[in-house]
């Protein structure tokens, strides 16, 4: 029936005709290279299939299109090198719509009906809220990109990781020093009404205290809102700094009402990159975020300097040194996020290599192995940086960019070390039974 056909799947399956092709030039194949032997004897083997929980539609839907190229991008380098224990990956695509309710029955169809052996990318926090009792139910592994405390803070279940990205109050930890000594001490806070924005209502004021700066002001918009004018004036007049993170499709308009509001005065600002993710930074009105600064997880604009690592990465995903699209130059990613994506890939291929991973029946194989890995070292597999991974907390640490805007382009200034983000444990994931 047409309602419940799989959205996508990437052409990453081989066919029975190419199967046995392949099986008759398997004594070619050494000439060739071990990655292409190793995927030449599992033709016959069933694919690894990851269920994509995608935002194609909803708030979260530029995020979403960005995270699903990011993700082709990563399978095809998966798939060329030999697959997963020598097994092609193959990909499910379900949309979300960015809302909860649906997040939790695309992982139940995940679990039941297209029998995926993992779930992974989402992004949203409300959406992984709402979906992580579905994956703990089922006993599936959920593996999202998705930034929130929500499962550093150990309140999921054992079955949800984010190994790929990096949380609020980590970044929010090892930028507090640099937004108390050069923006400013009395801070007020712009974030959205759900609980991503909420991690950063609890856990910027104790940083900022412990760096003698305060937040004087916290105001909470609704992430559906379109208009944004009628806040401003809840910001207190002793502000130094404004600390905006907004999202969803009425960020271009945030920013520009707010350089409205303020004209070439105002308190300074710094921001996630959020409130202009998938934004062309050189749009007409926001000329006034020239000199202010953004965090970012990996840089939107290529750097001086950057890894042959990061530039095979943004040359595989298709984007230029703008941070947009090498086919449409109007079309800007989520460079900050969407990186998560190709990392996690290769979190799960290296845990279920660990594991031995054969199928479902070694899902809980694979959870244990997933808790033991500690440290992911800069490369293809990790063009971000350096990490380190905590599987009590099912949590990874790594660095964080603060760049300023200059010229149209932004440029990095200050690079956090992982140490910065470090905080202690909040709980124990791996004494709950699988």
């Amino acid at each position: 029936m047409a309602g419940k056909r799989v959205d996508s799947i990437l052409s990453t399956k081989l066919s029975r005709r190419g199967a046995l092709t392949g099986a008759a030039a398997a004594t070619a194949a050494f000439a060739v290279g071990p990655g292409f032997v190793r995927y030449a004897q599992a033709q016959s083997s069933a694919p690894v299939k990851i269920g994509f929980q995608a935002h194609r539609t909803g708030i979260g839907a530029a995020y979403g299109r960005w995270y699903e190229k990011t993700t082709n991008a990563a399978i095809k380098a998966i798939n060329d090198a030999g697959g997963i224990n020598g097994r092609p990956v193959e990909v499910v695509i379900e949309d979300d719509g960015t809302d909860p309710g649906r997040g939790a029955e695309v992982v139940g169809k995940f679990a039941t009906q297209h029998k995926v052996d993992v779930a992974y990318g989402t992004l949203f926090s409300h959406v992984v809220i709402g979906s992580a009792p579905a994956a703990g139910e089922a006993k599936l592994p959920y593996f999202v990109v998705s930034e929130g405390h929500h499962v550093a803070s150990t309140k999921l279940n054992r079955y949800v990781f984010q190994p790929g990205i990096t949380d609020v109050k980590s970044q929010i930890q090892a930028m507090a020093p640099w937004i108390a000594a050069n923006a400013g001490k009395k801070v007020t806070q712009i974030f959205p009404d759900f609980a991503f924005g909420y991690d950063h209502r609890d856990y910027l004021p104790p940083a900022l205290k412990a760096q003698g700066a305060d937040v004087v002001g916290q105001i909470a918009i609704p992430p559906t809102e379109s208009s944004f004018t009628k806040y401003f004036p809840q910001i207190p007049a002793d502000t130094d700094v404004i600390y905006h993170v907004m999202v969803g499709p009425a960020v271009l308009t945030f920013v520009k009402e707010l350089g409205e509001f303020y004209g070439s005065g105002g308190p300074k600002l710094f921001g996630f990159i959020d409130s202009l993710e998938a934004v062309d930074i050189n749009s007409p009105g926001l000329e006034f975020l020239d000199g202010s600064h953004f965090w970012e997880g990996s840089p939107r604009y290529a750097q001086e300097g950057d890894s042959e690592a990061q530039k095979a990465y943004r040359a595989a995903v298709g984007i230029d040194a703008n941070g947009a699209s090498v086919d449409d130059p109007k079309d800007v990613s989520t460079a900050a996020h969407m990186f998560g994506c190709w990392e996690t890939l290769y979190v799960i291929k290296k845990a279920m290599e660990d594991a031995g991973y054969k199928g479902p029946e070694d899902r809980a194989k694979l959870v244990e192995a997933t808790e033991a890995l500690t440290e992911f070292a800069e490369g293809p597999e990790h063009p971000q940086g350096a990490k380190t991974f905590d599987g009590k907390i099912h949590q990874c640490f790594g660095i964080q960019n603060i760049s300023k805007v200059e010229g149209g382009k932004l440029k990095v200034v200050h690079k956090t070390r992982i140490e910065d983000g470090l905080y202690e444990p909040e709980g124990d994931y791996t004494t709950q039974p699988l």
